[in-house]
C-alpha cells in the first residue's frame, strides 16, 4: 500500500518525447498530459512540474506548447539539431537531470513520467538523498530495471482511454 500525504512537496518532470513515442507506437494516439499531471501529484502540494520538448524549424508544435502552458506546465524547449546526413537530435536527459538534481531540496517526492533506463542512476541518486521517487510510463516501453528501482511505478496502460487523446 502506497501513501501518498497531503502535505507533501512534489515536483515533476515530464519526459515528452518519451511518452509521445510510447502512445504513438503502442496506440497510436496522443497523451494526454492534463490528466497525467493530476495522476502525478495526486492532490499532494505541486512545487513545480517541467515538460520537456524539442523545438521544430517549422514551429508546428506552438500549440502544443501552449497547451502545456495553460495546463500550468512550464516548458523547457530545445531545438531540433539536424546534422549532415539528415540525422536529427534533442536529447533533454542531461536537462532532466540537472533539474531534478537542482529540485530536491524543495521536494518530498519526485515524479520521473518516462519509462527511459538512462534515468535509473538519477532515481538511485534521489533516493540516497531521501526522496521519494516515482516513476509514470507506458509499461510496454519502460525500462524494466527503471521500473524495479522507484518507490512507485505507476503503469499508465492499466486505463489507457484515461491518459490518451485519439489522434
Amino acid at each position: 500500500m502506497v501513501i501518498k500525504h497531503s502535505g507533501q512537496r512534489v515536483g515533476v518532470l515530464i519526459d515528452v518525447q518519451n511518452l509521445y513515442h510510447s502512445a504513438k507506437n503502442l496506440y497510436n494516439a496522443r497523451v494526454n498530459f492534463g490528466e497525467i499531471l493530476k495522476l502525478a501529484v495526486s492532490e499532494r502540494n505541486l512545487i513545480r512540474v517541467f515538460a520537456y520538448v524539442v523545438r521544430t524549424k517549422t514551429g508546428e508544435e506552438k500549440a502544443f506548447f501552449d497547451a502545456l502552458i495553460k495546463l500550468g506546465i512550464e516548458t523547457r524547449i530545445k531545438d531540433l539539431q539536424e546534422f549532415y546526413g539528415g540525422q536529427k537530435k534533442a536529447d533533454w536527459d542531461v536537462g532532466i537531470v540537472i533539474d531534478a538534481i537542482r529540485m530536491t531540496p524543495s521536494v518530498d517526492a519526485l515524479v520521473l513520467v518516462s519509462g527511459d533506463g538512462d534515468f535509473i542512476s538519477l532515481v538511485e541518486y534521489l533516493k540516497n538523498q531521501g526522496k521519494r521517487v516515482e516513476v509514470i510510463a507506458f509499461g510496454r516501453s519502460a525500462s524494466g530495471h527503471l521500473r524495479d528501482i522507484a518507490d512507485e511505478f505507476i503503469d499508465l496502460e492499466g486505463s489507457p482511454k484515461r491518459y490518451l487523446l485519439k489522434k
